[in-house]
């Protein structure tokens, strides 16, 4: 099993932010992500600044987001490689990063407005 560097990023990793002219910024040691959604497509990551004491700054789903209480469990980044490993190469992208993907090979990745 691959293990995720949550300090060092990969080469993967640090061609996704090159090649979109962002900074490498190392993820937290647990993401959200909706479990029940992962054979869905597509996939969509969003990583929001980290709130004051907070644990988690990235939120994935796939397929259609749910306003439901519920949507997103908390599931520790390393699981990822087993559980959506499409996602692995986008995680040391800063925080206000959007990315969609599909499992065909389409990439957006796009900085998100400040609110």
């Amino acid at each position: 099993m691959q293990r995720i560097d949550l300090i060092a990023p990969n080469e993967a990793q640090k061609k996704v932010c090159a090649k979109y002219g962002l900074p490498v910024h190392p993820p937290e040691e647990m993401v959200a992500i909706a479990l029940d959604t992962l054979h869905k497509s597509p996939i969509y990551g969003a990583r929001v600044q980290l709130p004051e004491g907070g644990t988690i700054s990235w939120f994935i789903h796939c397929g259609e987001h749910s306003p439901a209480s519920g949507f997103y469990q908390a599931l520790h980044t390393s699981h990822l490689v087993e559980e959506l490993p499409e996602v692995v190469k986008y995680l040391f992208l800063p925080e206000g990063a959007r990315f969609i993907i599909d499992r065909q090979g389409y990439e957006d990745v796009w900085m998100a407005e400040s609110e």
